[in-house]
């Protein structure tokens, strides 16, 4: 049985002491959850200070974004090794708005997935479509796009090597979400893909969150889904009794 995997981005919010005080505020709302790994991902800024408020606390560190070198002249870029230092464990790669913002291509994403596999990180991949391409009946197709390129040549040992992450980017901060129904729909389309890259058993164990205004409210039927492992939280992450509740809803 696959175990859940919640985890906060907090994107470009929180200074350092902002991101110490949420921390500290969360980790007694969550202890105890054994069923769910809690991840809590701040911005470069905060890793260190997070390092040392979660340690001994079982909640996972986690890094919104790294460069796929270990080490050069790459001036404004963070390497894995410099992740690993921080007392980092996974890695999101490829979210909407890397994508979006900042024209990151499945090709560099690729780049990136294989480095943090290699670096001993876990990588989130995070693959979704727009509302024009969703209603244009082009979701598939997209998601397998995003998927074949994102995953071209990477090898893992264990599903729990390798998180995905489903983001609907017309649900991404808009209040609008996916349907149960619609998600786990598309869940079962990447589980589907990932058998085909990694055969039954590895696919079997491989986690898949989903992300895309994610609240208390909804979490609950969400991952009630049976290809639905967990979420890749935005806004509810950054109040700390919200995302305490997302995680106890599973």
């Amino acid at each position: 049985m696959r175990k859940y995997i919640i985890a906060g981005n907090w994107k470009m919010f929180t200074l350092r002491d902002e991101a110490a005080a949420l921390a500290h505020s969360l980790v007694p709302l969550v202890a105890g959850i054994e069923n769910a790994d809690v991840l809590l991902c701040p911005p470069f800024t905060g890793l260190d200070r997070m390092e040392k408020v979660l340690e001994g606390t079982g909640i996972f560190l986690g890094a919104q974004n790294m460069y796929h070198e270990d080490e050069g002249a790459y001036t404004g870029e963070i390497s894995p090794a410099m992740l690993k230092d921080l007392g980092v464990s996974h890695v999101i790669v490829g979210h909407s708005e890397r994508r979006q913002y900042f024209n990151e291509s499945g090709s560099f994403l690729n780049l990136k997935v294989k480095a943090a596999v290699e670096a001993g990180l876990i990588p989130i991949l995070c693959v979704g479509e727009t509302l024009e391409e969703r209603e244009s009946g082009a979701t598939e197709s997209v998601i397998a796009g995003q998927l074949e390129d994102g995953l071209e040549g990477v090898e893992i040992a264990r599903g729990e090597d390798l998180v995905l992450a489903y983001e609907p980017i017309w649900a991404i901060g808009t209040g609008k979400t996916a349907s149960p129904e619609q998600a786990q729909e598309v869940h079962a389309f990447i589980r589907a893909k990932l058998t085909q890259a990694f055969g039954a058993d590895l696919a079997g164990t491989i986690r898949i969150q989903y992300g895309g205004s994610v609240k208390p409210d909804n979490a609950a039927e969400l991952m009630g889904q049976p290809d639905i492992d967990g979420a890749l939280v935005g806004g509810a992450s950054l109040n700390a009794e919200s995302f305490a509740a997302i995680v106890r809803s599973v």
